[in-house]
């Protein structure tokens, strides 16, 4: 009995410090350094040109091929039969037939550059894909730092370039600013199995910086904060987005044509920028753009389905963006 009675005492003392120990014991969230975009962006470009000299293609594989897959598309640290991709850079005077091009633009405040390998842009003359539509690709993803996969797509898949801030959150950056580059298949076939088959579309290889990725937030344990990527795609079809279906492409909804919807934080009544109300929601997913109590939708008088050619005062401005007009149909 007397062993019972001090194995009890035991067991509840334990049971206390445990106890004690759990209530103290508060989890710590590590902190998330957000870098300066602008040294990231340096740090990135040098990490992919690094890439772009230990790296080689099977070029010759797509010369003159009109529907290139990223399946046989190889880029490993292997010379054989390929081409270094360093030697792919185009520049107008020293190669002028390099097929791997460098883009610059100002996203979040900073200049960045991202570099293109163009397998096929698609048929000349051909519809390309604008910065807010759904777009249906098929894609494979690899770190910059040791060409690992991280994710694919092997059958073609929809994805919303921008999304409408409640279902959909869109995709990265810098495919915003990829695919408006390339056109879109030239037909396709339903081959009556499930399957369609495309010819002619737009096929590549994008680098992005991190800034034009994921930058500090990961989605996944497999792509590390502040990671360049490398995306190979074919661009297959896009369909125009209207998210807030007011009649107004979404892409006509970037008024300050910036290729983004973002308002100014430290100045939200800011005039020009993508919500004309200043209401705190992007015109793209507001049925009612400039405030007037007037959806959108019912601004369009002479019943065209476009919102955007109705003037009733004559001043320039569109009745759905005008306050001042407010006569509804």
């Amino acid at each position: 009995m007397r062993s019972r009675k001090i194995g009890f005492l035991i067991l509840l003392i334990t049971l206390g410090i445990f106890s004690c120990n759990n209530d103290d014991d508060t989890t710590e969230i590590p902190e998330v350094i957000i870098r300066d975009r602008g040294e990231q962006q340096i740090a990135d470009v040098d990490s992919i040109m690094k890439y772009f000299n230990n790296y080689y293609y099977n070029a010759s594989d797509f010369e003159g091929v009109e529907t290139p897959k990223i399946k046989d598309l190889i880029i490993d640290t292997d010379p054989t039969n390929k081409v270094k991709l360093i030697d792919e850079l185009y520049n107008a005077t020293t190669n002028p037939d390099g097929k791997l091009k460098s883009y610059d633009l100002t996203f979040a405040e900073t200049e960045y550059t991202f570099y293109v390998l163009e397998l096929n842009k698609g048929p000349e003359n051909g519809t390309a894909p604008k910065f807010s539509d759904k777009v249906r690709v098929t894609y494979e993803g690899r770190l910059i730092q040791d060409n690992s996969v991280f994710d694919s797509a092997v059958t073609p898949v929809d994805l919303d370039l921008i999304g409408d801030r409640i279902t959909t959150f869109g995709t990265i950056p810098g495919w915003r600013k990829v695919f408006p580059l390339f056109n879109v298949a030239e037909s396709f076939v339903d081959n009556g199995d499930g399957t369609v088959s495309y010819n002619n579309h737009g096929a590549g290889v994008m680098f992005l910086p991190s800034g034009l990725a994921y930058f500090a937030t990961s989605p996944s344990t497999d792509i590390p904060q502040y990671a360049p990527l490398l995306f190979k795609f074919e661009l297959l079809q896009s369909f125009e987005n209207d998210h807030d279906s007011d009649g107004v492409p979404t892409w006509m909804e970037d008024i300050d044509g910036d290729g983004e919807f973002s308002i100014d934080s430290d100045d939200p009544e800011k005039e020009g920028d993508d919500d004309t109300d200043n209401d705190g929601t992007p015109d793209y997913v507001d049925g009612d753009d400039d405030g007037d109590g007037v959806l959108t939708i019912n601004e369009d008088l002479n019943d065209d389905g476009d919102p955007t050619n109705d003037d009733t005062d004559g001043d320039g401005i569109p009745n759905y963006l005008d306050p001042d007009d407010a006569e509804s149909k």
